[in-house]
């Protein structure tokens, strides 16, 4: 259980692979009680999938790991975790949380990338029971690691009628596209890390097939 001040949780989007996994992720932070999500790198992502989340989700963007970084720890405070099967990673079951926490989700191919690691403070993982998969879909282990969040943090129960949970009325004034407003210096930086996860990804994979790992795509309708 966590301590009397409040704590939140944060979900990084960066490097996924499959377009619709977006706005999946997007429906299980909203039902775990996230409070932001962080877009890294392309301002515009799908929220196929999503069954309108996304406008119960405040949504801020920057255009590389390591401003998304120095805001999460200097100006939220959070403790930033990795999702992922690393040789020092601890279960999820521990709940080895001690503040407010933002989660970042490897790509569903080739899990954290070393720029990824490199901004975690600790690793967790999901502890497996039968041995059909290697490996968990991104959306699926981002339910899982939520939700245990949110039973370690406390948030309260959503109220319930019916056989569904109640949700809330959609924000007024709530944008469709999640496009943020950017200063030159962040468009720059953007342009950079484009320019530099390109050439990574030639470097490790040899083509240009996974080049889309890094583009989160254009905003869609439900």
């Amino acid at each position: 259980m966590a301590a009397a001040a409040a704590v939140e949780s944060v979900v990084v989007v960066h490097n996924v692979a499959k377009r619709h996994n977006v706005g999946t992720l997007a429906r299980s932070a909203t039902a775990f009680g996230v409070a932001e999500v962080v877009v890294v790198g392309r301002r515009d992502v799908s929220a196929f999938g999503s069954h309108g989340a996304t406008s119960h989700l405040r949504f801020r963007h920057f255009a590389s790991l390591p401003l998304a970084r120095a805001y999460l720890k200097d100006e939220r405070g959070c403790d930033i975790c990795g999702v992922e099967i690393t040789h020092n990673a601890l279960p999820v079951t521990a709940h080895p949380f001690r503040r407010s926490t933002a989660f970042l989700f490897g790509n569903e191919g080739t899990g954290l990338s070393q720029k990824e690691c490199e901004i975690c403070d600790f690793f967790v993982y999901i502890p497996q029971y039968g041995g059909g998969t290697a490996s968990l879909n991104v959306t699926v282990a981002a339910s899982i690691v939520l939700h245990h969040f949110g039973v370690w943090a406390g948030f309260p129960e959503r109220g319930r009628e019916g056989n569904k949970f109640v949700v809330a009325d959609k924000p007024k004034g709530q944008s469709r596209g999640l496009y943020c407003t950017d200063s030159i210096e962040e468009v720059i930086e953007e342009r950079k890390m484009r320019r530099e996860n390109a050439c990574d990804i030639f470097e490790e994979n040899g083509s240009s097939e996974h080049q889309e790992s890094n583009v989160l795509g254009t905003m869609l309708s439900d």
